[in-house]
């Protein structure tokens, strides 16, 4: 007797499932430099992020090759095992939240943040180290800060915008104004402005930081995945060695 066929359909991957190449094919074409296909990144004083078409497509790899060169760096994420020859220097699990039940909601102390606030900007990133920040990051998206006495002590962002997603990002708090609930507010706030574009908020944390990981929980959102941000050097360097970063 004929066995009865496989009817199921395949699942087609999710847009948060790849949101840097969906960024940079997308809305942040603009600050996309691409190889000869299916690679990408960001412009080096934008963001450090790299991205590939289809992680397990070696044509992707030797696209990503050529944008890089040989013994060059590259940080990806939520991608399998890279192909031999590339060396993995940093492995960080991570965490990737979506909005399911947040109040969002615009905050009257909340200021647009800009160029001219960047060094300040830069300042806070350095001593609270909530990730990558970079001279241009700004330009991504919106931003807003809390001044206290004229200082900045507190700030979100917009980051990575996969169509009809958009990511917040830098959500940091100088350590004299921890307690105050100044993240939540302008992640809050900050929600507020993608929910007005008719898009949904989403964002990443290191899977070790679990505190956060519990308040954004708390807040409304919600846990995807769990993809894997990794550190990789290109073939073809001398030794094929890179420091290793935290």
């Amino acid at each position: 007797m004929p066995t009865t066929a496989d009817t199921r359909v395949p699942v087609s991957p999710h847009v948060l499932d790849n949101p840097a190449w969906a960024s940079l094919n997308g809305p942040h074409a603009v600050f996309a430099e691409h190889a000869d296909g299916p690679a990408a990144r960001y412009l080096p004083d934008v963001a450090p992020f790299y991205a590939l078409a289809d992680p397990a497509d070696p044509r992707s790899w030797a696209a990503l090759h050529s944008l890089v060169g040989a013994g060059g760096a590259v940080s990806l994420a939520g991608v399998p095992a890279p192909p031999e020859g590339w060396e993995t220097v940093a492995s960080i699990a991570g965490v990737q939240l979506v909005d399911t039940a947040l109040r969002a909601e615009h905050d009257p102390e909340a200021v647009r943040l800009g160029a001219r606030d960047v060094p300040e900007m830069l300042d806070l990133v350095g001593l609270t180290k909530p990730g990558p920040f970079l001279p241009r990051t700004v330009e991504l998206g919106t931003y807003l800060g809390i001044r206290r006495q004229g200082r900045l002590v507190a700030m979100a962002g917009e980051r990575l915008r996969p169509p009809g997603w958009t990511e917040i990002s830098a959500v940091c708090t100088h350590p004299e104004h921890r307690g105050e609930g100044l993240a939540t507010r302008l992640v809050r706030a900050v929600a507020a402005g993608i929910r007005d574009r008719g898009e949904v908020p989403f964002l990443h944390t290191a899977a070790h930081n679990t505190g956060a990981v519990r308040l954004y929980e708390s807040i409304g959102f919600t846990v995807r995945r769990r993809p894997f941000f990794l550190g990789l050097r290109a073939p073809g360097g001398p030794g094929n060695t890179i420091a290793k970063f935290s």
